[in-house]
């Protein structure tokens, strides 16, 4: 067993402090990232602005990575997820028009709302849940505790929890590129197929959300596995509905520049991350948890939601 799995504590010497002191490290790291991604990209300034953005984002990563190590959790990156993406997609948009708003077009702005509202319900519903310092994700926690006695930990957080996630949203946001970007082509029939596809994945995620919170909130449940509502239909319809999200940025991609299908990875990419990453660890716990869980998986699909079957 390595030294570190003896002597890490979760929040290290912050952990007894408020909730209020969590959010406001939490804050700080954030400003201090963007404003280092900022200045990269400033400084660079040559170069296509996709690889000056992905540069700014490695950045900004790498500053979360290290409040993660300072405040010991690496919890820190869980808003990165949803902070990130309106950020760059406004940096792109100002890029573009050059900061007049008379030359923002209709898919612009509608891109631009539907990743506003993905991004304050998804980042307020882990402000919503989150304690504190002192409390690191469970997925955290087992990745810690299960691995290699060899694999130091600050390797894993870097690499797995912040570094992998940042380049699978850089991959989902590649098609956003040319839908801000390239303005030839008029809103059409794919956009607002792009419209409904994003804006009923966000819709989806909320339901979920709030159908799972309430479930969750009944002490009579505890034990018990959630199968009403869109649970009913799929095992994690919040995952469903984030997939579902980046398949309809892509679609806005394509819509305003049908040579970049290529982004298509992007999405690609977030089915399998949730396909062999993060449904089965969720599916593990499950397991563990909930008595009668195997005979859920057995009626209701993972991720991709049908009826359920008999039995």
């Amino acid at each position: 067993m390595s030294a570190d799995r003896d002597t890490y504590r979760v929040g290290g010497s912050l952990a007894e402090t408020s909730r209020a002191t969590g959010f406001a490290i939490v804050t700080l790291t954030y400003v201090v990232a963007g404003l280092a991604a900022a200045a990269l990209v400033a400084a660079l300034r040559a170069g296509h602005p996709l690889l000056l953005t992905l540069y700014g984002d490695i950045l900004a990563t790498l500053v979360v990575f290290a409040a993660s190590v300072a405040v010991a959790n690496a919890s820190v990156y869980d808003p990165y997820w949803s902070v990130a993406p309106p950020v760059i997609v406004i940096a792109w948009v100002v890029w573009r028009t050059g900061g007049d708003l008379a030359d923002v077009t209709v898919r612009q702005v509608a891109v631009l709302l539907l990743v506003l509202a993905w991004s304050i319900r998804l980042t307020a519903n882990w402000a919503r849940s989150w304690p504190g310092l002192r409390h690191e994700d469970w997925r955290y926690v087992r990745l810690r505790e299960q691995r290699p006695a060899r694999v130091p930990w600050w390797l894993i957080n870097l690499t797995g929890i912040q570094l992998m996630p940042t380049l699978v949203v850089f991959a989902g946001l590649l098609a956003v590129w040319p839908a801000v970007t390239v303005t030839g082509r008029s809103f059409g029939l794919l956009d607002v197929a792009a419209v409904a596809v994003t804006a009923g994945a966000v819709t989806v995620e909320t339901v979920a959300d709030r159908q799972l919170r309430r479930f969750a909130a009944d002490p009579g449940n505890r034990g018990r596995i959630i199968d009403s509502g869109l649970w009913r239909y799929s095992r994690h319809p919040n995952y469903f509905g984030e997939v579902l999200l980046w398949w309809g940025l892509w679609l806005f991609g394509v819509a305003a520049a049908p040579g970049w299908w290529w982004t298509i990875v992007g999405p690609i990419t977030m089915v399998l991350l949730f396909v062999f990453v993060s449904v089965p660890m969720m599916e593990r716990r499950s397991e563990a948890r909930r008595p009668g869980y195997a005979q859920h998986r057995q009626r209701v699909p993972a991720l991709f939601p049908r009826p359920p079957r008999a039995g």
